[in-house]
């Protein structure tokens, strides 16, 4: 099948979808970038900080999670680079980032590579890897990491 409904645009869809959740964090957007999540849309963190859960599913647990990272990060995102998948609705993506931690002035630089399951246009899981010592660094220290997600 080729065209709108074809493999290579719903590839290109999925990319998009991913970009704009890159762009709504760096704009703080988070009730919009929860809309990219399905209801029981699953976020997970193989490496998650001292404090941090390795697996949040649902919505609502997502907003818990993300609830302060406006007050606590700014960052952006760039250099995204998609790996093909044989699954058009599949993302291997490695991009970076470059941000502040608010909390403390102190700024970072963090390499990631995600893995993120869509299905209809929606982010069913989202496996995120990337260096929690970074943005445990940037926070002040794993107590002060571990209450970024407390509070």
């Amino acid at each position: 099948m080729t065209g709108a409904n074809g493999p290579e645009a719903l590839r290109k869809r999925t990319q998009e979808m991913f970009v704009r959740n890159l762009q709504l964090l760096s704009d703080g957007r988070i009730d919009e970038w929860l809309d990219l999540f399905h209801p029981d849309g699953v976020l997970e963190f193989p490496f998650p900080p001292a404090g941090w859960q390795a697996s949040l599913r649902g919505r609502a647990a997502l907003a818990e999670h993300m609830k302060h990272f406006p007050e606590q990060l700014r960052m952006t995102f760039s250099e995204v680079t998609f790996h093909e998948t044989t699954d058009p609705e599949l993302i291997v993506a490695e991009f970076t980032s470059e941000g502040t931690a608010l909390v403390t002035g102190r700024t970072f630089r963090q390499t990631y590579v995600s893995v993120v399951w869509t299905e209809n246009g929606l982010i069913t899981r989202f496996r995120d890897f990337w260096n929690p010592l970074v943005i445990t660094e940037a926070l002040g220290g794993a107590d002060a990491a571990e209450q970024a997600v407390a509070n």
